[in-house]
């Protein structure tokens, strides 16, 4: 004889007040150096919590803060707010000496992406060193991408959430302008894309090594 069960299967947990899960998310961001996925931060969090929810009110709570809940990609992370970055420089200087090549190629992939090495070099007008690309991986700053359904099947590049974090952004979206590049010193005296195309030279020797002010803290 089967019984009847009337009542609904209730979780044997209750999951915290979400005023608890907002101090439980604020401590594994604050203690955290990465931004941290809202996913990683439910692996940590009691059973039934939604740490989803639960940062939509803790960035309402930090805005106008001194530090804040910025979004990095598909992560969250707390950070100085931006526009007292200047009180943090001292903390915050470190050398990143890149060439004037590094600094376009990042341009390019940051703005193309997902691009090719050969479309770097026909934007650019000269050849991409392997070198100076190695230098944006090892940086952790580009990343590779899917190959592309073309022949050869080129890989693609993008850019990585270290390179958003760093520069305080939530995604490639809102990366600086054409008026802001031109006053960066990335635009000067640049040809149109596709309009020269030179080969076989050395851009680490054409090209000397410098910063712009679009990539510095």
């Amino acid at each position: 004889m089967s019984k009847r069960v009337d009542k609904k299967e209730e979780s044997l947990f209750e999951a915290p007040p979400i005023a608890e899960q907002e101090r439980m998310c604020e401590a594994i961001l604050f203690a955290s150096a990465e931004p941290v996925s809202t996913k990683e931060m439910n692996a940590r969090m009691p059973h039934g919590c939604d740490a989803a929810e639960a940062v939509v009110h803790l960035r309402k709570r930090y805005e106008g803060r001194g530090v804040q809940l910025m979004k990095v990609g598909d992560a969250w992370a707390i950070r100085t707010a931006t526009d007292l970055g200047f009180l943090m420089q001292k903390e915050m200087v470190e050398t990143r000496k890149l060439s004037r090549a590094a600094i376009e190629t990042l341009a390019i992939i940051a703005y193309h992406q997902p691009v090719t090495r050969a479309e770097i070099e026909e934007i650019r007008g000269v050849s991409v060193s392997r070198g100076t690309v190695d230098q944006l991986l090892e940086m952790e700053w580009i990343r590779f991408g899917r190959r592309r359904m073309t022949p050869g099947r080129p890989v693609t590049f993008v850019v990585t959430s270290e390179f958003l974090d760093h520069f305080g952004l939530e995604s490639a979206r809102d990366l600086p302008g054409l008026k802001e590049l031109r006053a960066a010193g990335l635009l000067e005296n640049r040809p149109p894309i596709g309009s020269i195309s030179v080969s076989g030279h050395d851009e680490e020797e054409e090209e000397p090594e410098g910063q712009s002010e679009l990539f510095e803290d």
